[in-house]
């Protein structure tokens, strides 16, 4: 059997296995079962070995199966598992393959998290999976690529405005999910009646959006990590130009954009911070009147607590950066109709010093602000000049005569 590496489980989901040879008794990589790396669905059981805590649902078990879907199922045998154990689960139809994620006390959490009541009625565990059953999954597990670009061609060849992004074959290989993004309402019952006449499986079709496509198939990012929806993200928050605009963002699609097309879901990370730092700024649509002139908003340092104004309002020439407290005492005495003589307060004679951009800027320095930047640099040594002095002492010197 071809050997598919972690890589290539992390882009297309990971189910936390090798799909190896040697790999028969369907061992978890460590990648996928130690740690949430290649596995945006993994949660960690901080109630694990706490004797103390006891558990309400003991028969309730979380188990996983690709890397954007779980379930929750019952241990009506009264197994004995263990996170990491591979169990054969009842499937509609027939029974598919997962691996056991979550047991005990955090599965409480798990449900109130995921609404789930667990007093509904929940698919079963069968039973352990078997060697046998294990090596059967993995022959479908393989087939899933060859299969997605199959589809890929058939859809092609009956113009379906689709496309087809992942495959996941259930564990006893009688179904597939196809998982597929369209802009426009698509009717492929065409496609679904030739691929399964082709595949000889049930065929299940699964629409998704752009932004769970790049999640499915992975991929680095603007910041060189890789992309937050492969790896943690599982609910997808709307994404609008407002969060740019507060964060005083530059409005340009090629740069807000991400793999999927769509506004980059990191726009929203600091976006509460950004607006409780503006909640008691002035509004920069409103321009200062000063004896100088008027003065334009052109930009604003959030953090900082600063905007730079200039009396040119389509141009940034000239401008000087000011307080907030100075703008906002600015604006009281224009709603008083007074106007101030300039912008700044100078402390010594109550005159105006405009200061430019460069002097707000601070240059590195460590801790204790001594270090420099360029301490480790190799000082070019200058090279001497060697008698260039009694050179120019011999062509001053007057031609001896020979006599």
């Amino acid at each position: 059997m071809e050997e598919i590496d972690n890589y290539t489980n992390i882009q297309r989901g990971c189910y936390g296995i090798k799909i190896t040879g040697k790999d028969i008794n369907g061992e978890g990589c460590a990648a996928c079962l130690n740690t949430d790396s290649c596995n945006k669905l993994n949660a960690i059981d901080w109630l694990d070995n706490i004797p103390e805590v006891a558990s309400a649902y003991t028969d309730i078990v979380e188990v996983r199966f690709k890397n954007t879907r779980k379930g929750f199922y019952r241990n009506i045998n009264n197994l004995d598992l263990q996170v990491g154990d591979f169990v054969a689960v009842e499937a509609s139809p027939g029974h598919d393959i997962g691996v056991v994620s979550i047991k005990g006390p955090m599965i409480k959490f798990q449900l109130k998290k995921a609404k789930v009541d667990p007093n509904s009625e929940l698919k079963k565990i069968y039973r352990k999976a078997k060697t046998s059953d294990i090596e059967k999954w993995k022959q479908f597990v393989a087939r899933e690529d060859q299969v997605m670009l199959r589809s890929r061609q058939i859809a092609e060849s009956l113009r379906l405005n689709m496309k087809i992004g992942d495959v996941e074959f259930q564990g006893d290989g009688t179904k597939a999910i196809f998982y597929y993004i369209a802009d426009e309402r698509v009717d492929f019952r065409e496609l679904i009646k030739i691929m399964a006449e082709e595949f000889k499986i049930r065929i299940e079709m699964k629409q998704i959006g752009a932004r769970q496509e790049a999640g499915r198939i992975g991929g680095i990012g603007h910041c060189g990590r890789e992309l937050c929806c492969t790896t943690w993200i599982t609910n997808f928050v709307s994404v609008s130009t407002n969060s740019a605009r507060h964060q005083e963002l530059s409005l340009n699609p090629q740069k807000l954009a991400g793999q999927c097309g769509k506004l980059k879901c990191c726009l929203n990370y600091e976006l509460d911070a950004y607006i409780d730092a503006q909640k008691d700024f002035p509004n920069i649509r409103q321009p200062l009147e000063t004896m100088d002139g008027t003065a334009y908003h052109q930009k604003t340092d959030i953090f900082k607590r600063v905007m730079w104004y200039s009396y040119d309002q389509h141009s940034s020439a000239n401008i000087t950066v000011v307080p907030i407290d100075r703008v906002k005492e600015i604006i009281e005495m224009n709603k008083a109709g007074k106007k101030p003589d300039t912008l700044l307060i100078n402390d010594r004679n109550s005159e105006s010093e405009p200061v430019s951009e460069k002097e707000t800027e601070t240059d590195f320095t460590d801790g204790g602000g001594t270090d420099s930047i360029t301490r480790f640099d190799k000082k070019k040594k200058k090279k001497k000049k060697k008698n260039n002095n009694k050179q120019q002492q011999n062509k001053q010197k007057p031609p001896q005569n020979q006599n």
